[in-house]
C-alpha cells in the first residue's frame, strides 16, 4: 500500500516559532499522509498545557490536521502490536504505538524526528527524520 505516517512532533512544528522547521512540517503537511487518534490526543495535550492555546484555536488546528491527513483508529490490535514494538525495538510504549498505527495503516514511512532516522520496522517500513540532513 504505502503512504506516510506522521508523527506528532513533527506537526507540532506548525504552531511554533521555529519558522525553518514549520515551513518543512507544511510541506510535509501539503503532501498528506496519515497520523493516528494518539496524534491528535498529544496534540491536544501540547497546545493546551504547553502552548497555552484557547480551546477554539485547539479546536481550529485540529480540525485543520484533521482535513488535510487520514486518521488511523487506535484498537486493541494496535495496542498489541505496540506491545510487540516495544519489546523488539526498545522503543517507548508510546512511540511504540505510533510506529504500530503507522504498520497498521500500511505505511512504508514515519516521519519523526523523535525516533531512531532510518530504522526499519519489521522489514516494511523506515523511520525518517523529515528535519535531517538531505
Amino acid at each position: 500500500m504505502g503512504g506516510r505516517f506522521v508523527d506528532t512532533n513533527v506537526l507540532l512544528y506548525l504552531a511554533s516559532g521555529d519558522h525553518r522547521k514549520a515551513d518543512r512540517a507544511e510541506a510535509v503537511l501539503a503532501q498528506g499522509g496519515t497520523i493516528s487518534v494518539q496524534v491528535l490526543n498529544e496534540i491536544a495535550n501540547v497546545l493546551r498545557r504547553k502552548m497555552r492555546m484557547s480551546w477554539p484555536e485547539t479546536y481550529v488546528f485540529l480540525g485543520t490536521i484533521r482535513a488535510l491527513l487520514q486518521v488511523e483508529p487506535v484498537t486493541q490490535a494496535t495496542h498489541e502490536t505496540g506491545l510487540r514494538v516495544s519489546e523488539r525495538y526498545g522503543l517507548s510504549i508510546y512511540d511504540a504505538m505510533i510506529v504500530s498505527a503507522a504498520l497498521t495503516a500500511g505505511c512504508d514511512t514515519l516521519l519523526s524526528e523523535d525516533m531512531q532516522d532510518g530504522l526499519v520496522v519489521d522489514d516494511r517500513m523506515r523511520i525518517v527524520n523529515p528535519f535531517g540532513e538531505s
